[in-house]
């Protein structure tokens, strides 16, 4: 259901233009409060289902337990009490949307008639922890995992490292093309990443190597939960995919390039990627999403259009107006005290397939996705410079090494290196809406 844009909140910091949780966005995550776990990033059976709102979390399974959510369907108020997302996501679009109607009403400014709603609000506050004193753990329990190339720009870019004259491969225009990654090794943001091992071969040697990575990157990406399961040999029509759809979240597939680029011919990623994934601990429902959806970027007038299982209506707005940004910091850069550096700056609406197109796709041949499946969208770039979502494209395969403001230069990561992917959207006449921050931290090769 829409939501009142210019409605505000009684929860004071919900209102600040620049922190991103306004009372429209009430993003999802699972939390315990710091002094109630160790950050292991892992499902924790203490662990509560929370919404964002300001600079706090509000407790779903303490509004369950308090009677403020009765006038929902029992399997939603159940769902609310879970570890994770799972249970509510099972429930539907229906569900989703009654429940985000009754947080909003929970949440939002207005002149109490009695004092029982002075009561009530005051119960709601009680039940908020400071995002700063809570520990996150995986809000989706994740089975399966498939990452996209969706991204005509980082597509492009990469193909030109390997193949100038021609960096698209013929398929590339007609199918959203992706592989299935590892889903146990998917960790919260936070979670340290260490270098991996790996076989692979360097230009000067006859034969390949066994060693720690030396070519370690991140990728820019987004996720996309399936929280609507279709059953096996069950086709997903393109007029049906966005419902299968729960939310988005911010993801960085690691990539050791050098181990990539040994193994993936001819079948594609492997040990090259499966070390680590890192997920937010934020999921943002599609339907707090919808004030910024927009038309993905027009196809080249050369490029064939999406055969008819793909072909999505002419003023679809399967886009998203939502900016992607990574930045960098340095072991030297926080001994020193400085600011993480912006690597690349991108926006998701440039995507060249929606995300319905990739569950469409996906499912054509009959695939059954699980609630909690992760669709991807693989590195997301734009075409201008300093748009790049990878450093083996802002390097161009590590020939043109960055140079960070303590003089240290970066082909690619090195031990100590933190990334941090974050996102956000901005649009006129619309609140300022955060997807929070997917952070990692690189661990020498044990």
């Amino acid at each position: 259901m829409p939501l009142d844009s210019i409605a505000t909140s009684w929860v004071g910091t919900a209102n600040d233009p620049e922190r991103g949780f306004p009372l429209q966005w009430l993003p999802y995550c699972a939390f315990t409060p710091a002094a109630a776990s160790g950050a292991d990033g892992l499902a924790h059976p203490a662990a509560h289902l929370g919404v964002g709102i300001g600079a706090f979390i509000l407790d779903l399974h303490g509004l369950r337990a308090s009677g403020l959510l009765r006038d929902l369907p029992e399997e939603v108020q159940s769902a609310c009490s879970a570890a994770q997302l799972n249970a509510l996501m099972s429930c539907g679009p229906a569900a989703w949307s009654a429940l985000r109607g009754r947080l909003f009403d929970l949440l939002k400014t207005a002149e109490p008639r009695s004092s029982r709603d002075t009561d009530r609000q005051r119960l709601v506050a009680s039940l908020m922890t400071p995002m700063a004193q809570a520990v996150f753990h995986k809000a989706v329990c994740t089975e399966n995992y498939t990452d996209f190339y969706a991204s005509l720009h980082h597509a492009t870019n990469v193909g030109r490292l390997f193949r100038p004259e021609r960096p698209l491969l013929p398929n590339y225009a007609w199918l959203p093309i992706g592989y299935h990654g590892r889903a146990s090794s998917l960790v919260l943001s936070g979670t340290a990443v260490r270098r991996p091992y790996g076989q692979y071969k360097i230009a000067a040697e006859s034969a390949p190597v066994f060693q720690a990575s030396a070519r370690l990157d991140y990728e820019m990406e987004v996720a996309a939960y399936v929280g609507v399961e279709n059953s096996l040999g069950e086709r997903v029509r393109i007029e049906e995919a966005t419902k299968h759809l729960f939310g988005l979240s911010l993801l960085n597939d690691w990539s050791a390039r050098d181990i990539q680029s040994w193994e993936y011919q001819p079948l594609g990623p492997f040990l090259g990627k499966s070390f680590a994934t890192s997920i937010s601990p934020w999921v943002v429902p599609m339907e707090a999403l919808a004030p910024y959806r927009t038309k993905l970027a027009p196809r080249a007038a050369a490029d064939p259009a999406p055969m008819a299982y793909l072909a999505e209506p002419e003023e679809a707005l399967s886009g998203f107006n939502i900016t992607l940004e990574a930045y960098l910091s340095t072991a030297r850069m926080r001994e020193q005290a400085m600011a993480p550096v912006r690597l690349g700056r991108a926006n998701l609406r440039d995507l060249y397939w929606s995300f319905a197109q990739m569950l469409t796709h996906h499912t054509s041949n009959g695939c059954n996705l699980r609630v909690g499946d992760i669709l991807a969208s693989g590195t997301v770039s734009g075409e201008q410079p300093g748009s790049q979502g990878s450093l083996l494209e802002m390097t161009r395969g590590g020939d043109d090494p960055l140079c960070l403001p303590t003089g240290e230069r970066r082909a690619f990561l090195e031990d100590g290196d933190e990334v941090s992917l974050r996102g956000y959207g901005d649009c006129t006449g619309l609140p300022r809406v955060s997807l929070g921050e997917c952070t990692g931290r690189i661990l020498a090769a044990g």
